[in-house]
Formats: C-alpha cells, structure tokens, sequence
C-alpha cells in the first residue's frame, strides 16, 4: 500500500499524463463536436456549470453545450432524458457521455481528477452532513463508483413531473453512499479498478461489477435505483 504522501503525488502524475493524453488523443472528436455543436444551435460550444470542488472550493466544469442557452434560468440541474431544454445533437452526445470530455481541461487544471467524487452543485454540498463532508477532502473526479453503477441518471429521471425532487429522492442518497464508499477505501488500485469498470460500461451499459452488486443489478436504472435504496434502507436498520 502507498503512504498517504505517496499517493496524492502518484494520482497528480497519473491525472496530468492521463488528461495530456486524453486530450492529445480525442482533438478530432473534440474539433468535430464543437463544429457540430456550433453549427447546429445559438449559444456557446461549451457549458460552465458551478460546482463545488476540494475542500469546498468552487470551479466552473466544462462541459459540451447539450442545451439551449440559460438552461439553467428554465429548469434545475437534474436533467431527464425528455428534458426539453436539450437540443437534437445534445441527447446524442449526452447518450454517449461525450458532452463530459472537456473535464479532461479541468483534471490537466487540477480543478478535478480523472478518479473521485463527481462534483455537485453548491445546494446539495450544503445538504451535506457532518460525515459526507469528508468527500470534500478529495479531488472532485470524472468518474467514480457511483457513476457506474448509474450511468444513466436521464433514464431514472424521464418522466417524473419534478426531476430535481426525483433526483434527491432516488438517486442522491445513493450516490452519497457510494462516495463515502471510496472515501473510506481509496487507493491507486481501487482508482485503476474504476477505470477500467469505467471503460467497461462505455461499451456494456446495463453491466454493473460485483463490487456494487448490493446495489442493484438490474438492467432498467430505475429498478437498479430502487434496488439500492432498499440496500440503504437495510444498512441503516443494521
């Protein structure tokens, strides 16, 4: 096991060389969605979204722009996949995750890392209780435990009349869990692990890893919701 001075150093270098690369490699794709982007609706090519970073410190993510301009003025931060603030080309690109490669400038920026609790708005990083906010100790990440086992939050939030309320009802709670959950067990393996599950789901959506199987394996991410809120439900009762 690395020393907790060795990591954090080790995790820095793999995140810059990662995000360089990342970069370097994904330029044609990144050209061509800003060109689409731009040439398809009004607005910017990228989307800054507030967001709490390390240590409470806030940042702006960069995303690509998957919806009209001031989406923000016209609904919350929670968006279903029949949201109608998102563009034609936006539900394409938000289907395949590309709108999230931009974040590659905020791990080389050191605003993120490629590993680590997914950033949240400043409303729910207040919600936070005396023991989740631990997670604020870590580098926000591009993905993590909990952006495997639901990939698609869209999904889960299709349909409902208020899809901010549905996100933090069905899916916040768990998310939090399974942030805790690398708080209290991370390390360069664990990171390498997320990762490569990571890349995994890329091509296997519905594929859950048995590390979060407690959680729900169901293919429908609704079903795989409920199924870890009764998994927290259980663990607070023990």
């Amino acid at each position: 096991m690395l020393s907790p001075i060795l990591y954090p150093i080790i995790k820095r270098t793999i995140d810059i060389s990662g995000a360089a690369s990342g970069l370097i490699l994904t330029s044609p794709v990144l050209l061509f969605l800003a060109a689409i982007i731009k040439l398809t609706s009004k607005g910017p090519i990228l989307y800054r979204g507030n967001r709490v970073g390390r240590y409470g410190k806030p940042f702006d993510l960069l995303k690509f722009r998957t919806m009209v301009p001031d989406a923000e003025r016209l609904g919350g931060s929670a968006t279903a996949n029949d949201d109608i603030r998102l563009t034609s080309i936006g539900r394409k690109i938000r289907k395949y995750k590309l709108d999230e490669l931009p974040q590659l400038w905020n791990v080389l920026k050191g605003d993120m890392s490629l590993v680590g609790p997914r950033p949240e708005v400043e409303k729910y990083v207040k919600a936070y209780t005396k023991a989740e906010r631990c997670i604020l100790e870590l580098p926000p990440g591009i993905t993590d435990w909990a952006t495997i086992w639901n990939s698609d939050e869209g999904a889960v939030l299709a349909g409902k009349p208020d899809p901010e309320k549905a996100y933090e009802e069905i899916i916040r709670p768990i998310k939090t869990e399974l942030q805790l959950l690398y708080c209290r067990n991370r390390s360069l393996a664990i990171d390498v692990k997320i990762v490569f599950h990571t890349a995994i789901k890329i091509f296997i959506r519905n594929w859950v890893p048995k590390e979060l199987a407690a959680y729900g394996t169901s293919l429908h991410p609704t079903e795989r919701c409920e199924r870890g809120r009764k998994a927290l439900a259980e663990k607070a009762v023990n």
